[in-house]
C-alpha cells in the first residue's frame, strides 16, 4: 500500500498542470460548499436565538382557541390562567400575555393591530416591558390587585379598576416607520372588549425598541397586562404563558394540557425557522451539484485519459508483479488524491476567507426586512465541525467512487494486451 501511494503521489506531480487544474476547481468547491452551509446554519441560528429571547421564552402554554396564522380565532382566544400555571407565574418563571384585536388612529388614518398585553416586571422576555412599569404607576395612581376571582368578576369589582385616561405603550421600529410615531407621541387606540362593546382611549408611545423578531414588532402594540385586562373585561385572563428558558416541557409536574391549555415546546415553535432553513439548503443543492459535476467530470476525463495513455505501463506494472486488483486501486488512488490536495489547498485560502465571513457576516438588503422570519440585519455564519467534515467526506467519497469508475475496467484487462497497448 506504502508502494501503490507514494507510486499515486509521484504520477500526480509528473501530470503538472492537469493536476493543478483540478485541484483548483475541487478546493472551489469545498469553500462554497462550506460557506453556503456555514450561511444557512446561521441563519436558522440566528432567528431561532432571536425568536426564543423576543417571543418562545421556553416554550408556551396556548388557550385551546389561539392560533396565531388564524386572526378570527384572536377574539375567542382567552381565559382564565390554569391554577396549576399560577404558582410559575409568581416565582417569576413564566409571564401571561393577553392577545386582543385593535385599531389605531395615527395622523386621520387608521391601522388594524394586535394589542398585547405584557407584565412590566417580567424578566422572560428581552421586550423592554420595563418602561411600562413607571408609566403605568404614573397613569394609574394605584396599583393593581394580584388577579381577579370569578366571583368578583361576577359582581363586577373589576368595574371599579380606573383605566387611565393615557394608557402607556411601547411599539417595535417596524411598527413606528409604519404608523409614522415616535416617543412620546400620543394616538388614538379603539378596542372591542369581552361584551363586545368598542371603546376607545390615547396610547402614549413611551418606548420604541428595536428586533429582528417581525411578529413582536410589525402590527403589534405593547402595553401592562392589568391595564388591558381591565379595558378588555378580561380579569385575571391571558392568550399565551410563555414559560422561562430552560423550564422542563411540560415544566415540573404540570401536564401538556394545562387546564385545557396546550403546550407548546420551542420544536413545534421554531418549525417554520427549521423549513426555512431546510428549504433554502435544499434549493442551494443545484449550485453545489454543478460544481460537483464540473469537478468531477475533470476528475473522470483525466482517469480516462491517464488509463488510455498510460496502458504501457501497466502492462509493464503488472507484468513486474502488481496484481489487477492493485492496479485498479493505484489509479484510485490518483484519483482521490486530487481531493486531499483540494482540502488542503482550500485550507490555505479558505480558512482566511472564511473567518472572514464568519467575523463580518452578509448584509441584507432591506427588501428582506419584509420576508416575515426573523431575519437581521447582517446575517453572521456558523461553520461547524459537522459542516466542514461532512462536506470533506462527501466530496472524497465521491471523487473516490468517480476514479474508480473507469479504473473497473483494468481488472479485465491481459498483461499481454496490455503490454501490445490494446485495452477491451
Amino acid at each position: 500500500m506504502k508502494v501503490l501511494l507514494k507510486l499515486a503521489i509521484r504520477n500526480l506531480i509528473a501530470a503538472g498542470l492537469r493536476t493543478w487544474l483540478n485541484v483548483i476547481v475541487l478546493s472551489l468547491t469545498f469553500v462554497v460548499i462550506i460557506a453556503a452551509q456555514g450561511l444557512f446554519r446561521g441563519m436558522g441560528d440566528q432567528a431561532a436565538r432571536a425568536s426564543i429571547d423576543y417571543e418562545f421564552g421556553g416554550g408556551q402554554f396556548w388557550h385551546p382557541a389561539y392560533d396565531p396564522y388564524d386572526p378570527l380565532t384572536i377574539q375567542d382566544a382567552h381565559g382564565l390562567i390554569p391554577a396549576e400555571l399560577k404558582p410559575l407565574i409568581a416565582a417569576g418563571q413564566a409571564t401571561p400575555i393577553l392577545v386582543i384585536q385593535g385599531t389605531l388612529y395615527p395622523q386621520g388614518r387608521f391601522l388594524p393591530v394586535l394589542i398585547k398585553g405584557i407584565d412590566p416586571s417580567q424578566k422572560i422576555l428581552s421586550i423592554p416591558s420595563e418602561f411600562l412599569a413607571a408609566s403605568a404607576a404614573e397613569s394609574e395612581g394605584e396599583s393593581w390587585p394580584a388577579e381577579f376571582t370569578t366571583s368578583e368578576k361576577a359582581t363586577g369589582a373589576y368595574e371599579r379598576m380606573r383605566i387611565p385616561d393615557e394608557i402607556p405603550a411601547i411599539i417595535g421600529t417596524r411598527m413606528a416607520a409604519t404608523a409614522r410615531l415616535s416617543v412620546g407621541d400620543t394616538v388614538i387606540l379603539r378596542w372591542r372588549d369581552s361584551r363586545g362593546a368598542f371603546d376607545a382611549r390615547p396610547v402614549r408611545i413611551v418606548h420604541i425598541f428595536r428586533t429582528i423578531v417581525q411578529s413582536v414588532d410589525a402590527g403589534q402594540v405593547w402595553i401592562p397586562l392589568r391595564v388591558l385586562q381591565e379595558m378588555a373585561g378580561m380579569p385575571g385572563e391571558a392568550t399565551v404563558v410563555t414559560l422561562a428558558p430552560g423550564a422542563a416541557s411540560p415544566p415540573g409536574n404540570i401536564p401538556a394540557a394545562a387546564g385545557g391549555w396546550v403546550y407548546r415546546d420551542l420544536r413545534y415553535l421554531l418549525r417554520d425557522i427549521d423549513q426555512l432553513v431546510a428549504a433554502k439548503t435544499a434549493g442551494s443543492a443545484t449550485v453545489y451539484v454543478i460544481l460537483l459535476f464540473m469537478s468531477l467530470l475533470a476528475i473522470f476525463d483525466t482517469q480516462v485519459l491517464n488509463i488510455f495513455h498510460r496502458i504501457r505501463e501497466i502492462g509493464t506494472l503488472v507484468a513486474l508483479g502488481l496484481t489487477r486488483r492493485q492496479v485498479v486501486l493505484l489509479f484510485t488512488l490518483e484519483g482521490t488524491l486530487h481531493a486531499v490536495l483540494a482540502a488542503v489547498l482550500a485550507a490555505i485560502y479558505g480558512y482566511p476567507l472564511l473567518s472572514a465571513f464568519a467575523s463580518h457576516g452578509w448584509k441584507m438588503p432591506e427588501a428582506f426586512d419584509s420576508f416575515g422570519i426573523a431575519l437581521g440585519e447582517r446575517l453572521m455564519p456558523v461553520f461547524t465541525g459537522g459542516i466542514i467534515i461532512g462536506t470533506v467526506i462527501l466530496i472524497l467519497s465521491l471523487t473516490a467512487i468517480i476514479s474508480f469508475w473507469p479504473a473497473r475496467r483494468l481488472s479485465r484487462m491481459r498483461p499481454t494486451d496490455a503490454l501490445r497497448g490494446k485495452l477491451q
